[in-house]
């Protein structure tokens, strides 16, 4: 549904729930640990968030801990996750399943790792994917489960000026497109209840 009334589609982008590898603070990639049991039980309190958002889809990148996460956020709004691999994460070559922290030792950044997806080359697929996934779905707001860097890049694209530090996981982030293309970032890496959703006090659990 427009939740504006006024031709504008919101676009909310969720980071999937906590695998194994992200309490271990390891590099996630192309790996595809599942969803852990605490993960597994931030995504049920992600569904019912959005029970209420009106969303008309709900798109996953491939990778099992976002398919996870869509699929407890699509069953209570009575859809199936899209699964899309324009959403998918950022290849950390040979560093994928490396502590984070070993990594940015060794290179400053891992960024500057050898074989380190560019950001840039996350960009160049995710930016039009938010385009087309609101173009396929007329006057509907759309739910994204996706992961952290592609989050960031999308909104440093949208909002130079927007939060642009390391996502939690589960944490949703809402843009807006306007009946005349413009984008507008409105919260990013919120826990919580979704605007609108009445009186209920957000949580970080």
């Amino acid at each position: 549904m427009d939740a504006t009334g006024d031709g504008a589609q919101r676009l909310y982008l969720i980071r999937h729930g906590q695998t194994a590898l992200n309490a271990a603070g390891r590099l996630r990639g192309l790996a595809d640990p599942p969803l852990d049991a605490h993960g597994h039980a931030q995504a049920a309190r992600l569904g019912e968030r959005f029970a209420g958002s009106g969303a008309v889809a709900v798109y996953s990148s491939p990778l099992q801990r976002a398919v996870q996460t869509a699929e407890a956020v699509a069953g209570p709004l009575g859809l199936a996750p899209i699964v899309d691999a324009d959403f998918n994460d950022r290849d950390y070559g040979q560093w994928t399943g490396q502590v984070r922290l070993e990594v940015v030792a060794a290179f400053g950044r891992v960024d500057d790792a050898p074989g380190v997806e560019k950001k840039a080359t996350v960009l160049v697929r995710a930016r039009p994917a938010v385009e087309r996934v609101l173009d396929a779905h007329p006057g509907g707001d759309v739910v994204v489960v996706t992961h952290d860097v592609v989050i960031r890049q999308v909104v440093h694209a949208i909002d130079p000026r927007a939060p642009h530090g390391h996502l939690r996981t589960a944490t949703w982030t809402l843009l807006e497109r306007d009946a005349d293309g413009a984008w507008t970032v409105h919260e990013v890496g919120r826990r919580g209840a979704l605007p609108g959703a009445g009186d209920s006090p957000p949580s970080d659990a």
